[in-house]
């Protein structure tokens, strides 16, 4: 529940009636979790986060096995019905089509972090220009302050990550945290649910075009602590999140019916 002012916990009657209103519509959706998928896969293509095929969505289906999107389709083209499932050796035990070998450093994250059931990696302007000098993702306007403590910085570029080493170094600069900016390459964001890895996605990009803009015009001012963990612990809230992928994809699938094929 999105709380605003203290909520007394004595009676259901002494909750706020508006945001008892909230908690049902940022409800979570009961939308298939290959729909999800391909859904994120819009959304992100959308907001510019795949020039190319590279970038990968993955999701945890048990312990040996993951959704993702075929390497062919590229993010703009997924479809509910494209997208594949993967084992824990690469192996496409459900579908047709191949992954991208780019997921194989996912797997790293997922030996290592049971908390994580989803994962986003892609390369968009202005969080790749930002991983081009060196400097970490600031924490210097609210909607950045979900990454306060809460990004890593792996701060070499191992080379194209489709090898263990690139999987073991990447999983280490990420620790226990939700993000992590790799140094001339990209970013990764690993949440408890698709919806949170995908919000967090567009989130760090939002947050690096912030940045470099503000860094263009002067001296950028972090936000102090306290507010900052406050804010990062309110957009962390369950109903935030769902409620913000709901929008996205009521977006998606109405300027792109065909998603559901």
């Amino acid at each position: 529940m999105i709380e605003v002012a203290p909520v007394s916990k004595t009676s259901q009657e002494s909750k706020d009636p508006v945001l008892s209103a909230v908690d049902m519509d940022l409800a979570p959706s009961d939308l298939s979790v290959r729909l999800k998928l391909a859904i994120a896969c819009r959304k992100l293509a959308q907001d510019g986060h795949c020039a190319t095929l590279a970038g990968q969505i993955t999701v945890r289906h048990d312990q040996e096995s993951y959704w993702t999107a075929p390497l062919k389709e590229g993010f703009a083209n997924v479809t509910q019905s494209s997208v594949i499932r993967v084992s824990n050796k690469m192996n496409v035990v459900e579908g047709s089509a191949s992954p991208n070998p780019g997921m194989q450093f996912h797997l790293w994250i997922y030996n290592s972090r049971p908390d994580v059931e989803a994962i986003v990696h892609t390369h968009p302007p202005y969080a790749s220009a930002l991983s081009m000098t060196g400097r970490s993702l600031a924490v210097a306007h609210m909607d950045a302050a979900v990454f306060y403590e809460d990004c890593g910085h792996l701060r070499v570029w191992p080379g194209v990550p489709i090898a263990d080493e690139e999987g073991r170094l990447i999983t280490e600069a990420l620790e226990d945290k939700r993000a992590v900016l790799l140094d001339n390459h990209g970013f990764l964001t690993a949440g408890a649910t698709l919806e949170e890895a995908v919000y967090l996605a567009v989130l760090f990009e939002n947050a690096a075009r912030l940045q470099m803009i503000a860094e263009a015009t002067g001296t950028v001012k972090a936000i102090q602590p306290g507010p900052a963990q406050d804010a990062h612990d309110f957009l962390l809230q369950t109903p935030v999140i769902n409620g913000t992928f709901n929008s996205w994809a009521h977006e998606i699938l109405r300027v792109c019916p065909d998603v559901t094929s």
